[in-house]
């Protein structure tokens, strides 16, 4: 090749490498309801940002994990995902996600501190944090304080024999089915299995552990609520409009997340609102742990802008774009300090039912981190619905939900045994 050829090929190469250092468009993938309203919250960054634009990509709950993995696949990954934090796991293990103590090293604002601890422990699987919270939620109680009174309980129940006592005395007030805890959900016995002291899977997560005391405790529970005729044997579908019924009174409890503040407050006529409170879960001796849950925001490694989606993750966990993302969604935010913030003349955290939340959030406890947990907790639910129905007894299903998991997790101990070998 000519001099001159050489000259005009390495200046078309400049200009090409000058115009993907310009482009910078940060492609921002989010799911659900939170897609639509973040998207509301670039402007503000992009003109404390000049020359980046984010491109928020917005995808179905539904189909968002095969979405990322096939893009991993395909190396397709955009610069910055929203991911729920049991996919966290798996997106590790990949070795599809930036880590991000570097990045938090260079910016003390956001201090591990400033996070509640069992919602901080999801973002690290394996001792490397892969993600930052974004929003949090947990499973309380949603109760009609005004059946408890009638039914002569004057204090929340705040362990679990408190707990028996208040049904039990609702049911001799005509409440009778006064728990609503739904088949298809697996959260209220995760809860319950998390207040124990033991793992719901040992070894590091190599076998189940559910024939163990903690789990057995945790599900001896919770099918107690269906023998004594206490909750309904049928799932969220079969319960209809579970909004009207509560406001009927045809259940004086029942566990959710932070949604459903919203839900309630629209659904339920004006002369029930000072009816209901949220209200933390009770646990064996006394108030108890629950789950830790909400979606975190992750950087991916084949990223060609990490700074500037860095800079938007930074952004977006500013305690004041937290709390103005809990105006826009209800989605609960991360940040301590955004719960002290000023909000309607008070706090969130003195918010009428936030409030519990808040309390919950201190006491919250991170499912195993192994990428196959949540094929692991919906056959958890499963075993347990067949427990309900009487396909199986207690002992019956801790043995074969732990001869199960073994085999789920059958390719997990020959990785890890092979990566010690």
């Amino acid at each position: 090749m000519r001099r001159r050829d050489l000259l005009t090929a390495a200046g078309a190469a400049a200009l090409a490498g000058c115009a993907r250092d310009a482009d910078k468009t940060l492609r921002f993938w989010a799911m659900g309801r939170e897609s639509e309203v973040v998207a509301e919250l670039m402007p503000a960054f992009e003109r404390e940002h000049p020359g980046v634009r984010v491109k928020v990509e917005q995808l179905p709950w539904t189909a968002a994990h095969e979405k990322l993995l096939t893009a991993f696949a395909g190396d397709a990954t955009p610069d910055l995902a929203q991911v729920g934090n049991t996919w966290l796991p798996e997106m590790q293990a990949l070795g599809a996600l930036e880590p991000l103590d570097p990045w938090l090293a260079r910016t003390p604002a956001l201090a591990a501190a400033d996070y509640f601890d069992g919602i901080w422990a999801t973002n690290a699987p394996g001792g490397q944090r892969v993600g930052l919270p974004w929003y949090v939620d947990t499973r309380l109680m949603f109760v009609r304080q005004d059946l408890l009174a009638r039914a002569g309980v004057k204090d929340m129940p705040r362990d679990w024999e408190a707990w028996r006592e208040a049904l039990a005395r609702l049911r001799r007030h005509g409440v009778d089915k006064p728990i609503l805890l739904p088949t298809n959900e697996s959260a209220p016995l995760l809860a319950l299995a998390l207040q124990q002291p033991g793992e719901v899977l040992r070894d590091g997560g190599r076998y189940g552990n559910f024939s163990a005391p903690g789990f057995r405790t945790a599900l001896g529970f919770y099918l107690e609520r269906f023998q004594r005729g206490e909750a309904p044997a049928a799932s969220e579908v079969q319960i209809g409009n579970l909004w009207q019924e509560f406001g009927r009174g045809s259940f004086a409890f029942y566990l959710s997340g932070p949604w459903d503040i919203g839900e309630f407050k629209r659904r339920l006529p004006p002369e029930l609102a000072d009816a209901w409170i949220t209200a933390e879960l009770p646990g064996p001796t006394g108030l108890g742990t629950s789950t830790a849950g909400g979606a975190s925001l992750a950087v991916f490694k084949r990223s060609r802008h990490k700074p500037e989606a860095w800079a938007l993750i930074s952004y977006l966990s500013r305690p004041d774009v937290q709390l103005e993302f809990y105006r826009l969604t209800g989605d609960l935010p991360a940040r301590r300090s955004a719960w002290a913030l000023p909000l309607n003349g008070a706090t969130l955290a003195e918010d009428r039912h936030a409030a519990a939340f808040h309390r919950q959030l201190q006491r919250v406890r991170a499912a195993p981190a192994v990428p196959e947990w949540e094929r692991i907790e919906k056959e958890m639910q499963l075993a347990a619905t067949r427990a309900v129905h009487g396909v199986t007894d207690l002992d019956t299903t801790v043995r074969e939900l732990d001869a199960l998991v073994d085999g789920i997790l059958e390719k997990r101990r020959w990785m890890l045994d092979r990566a010690v070998a």
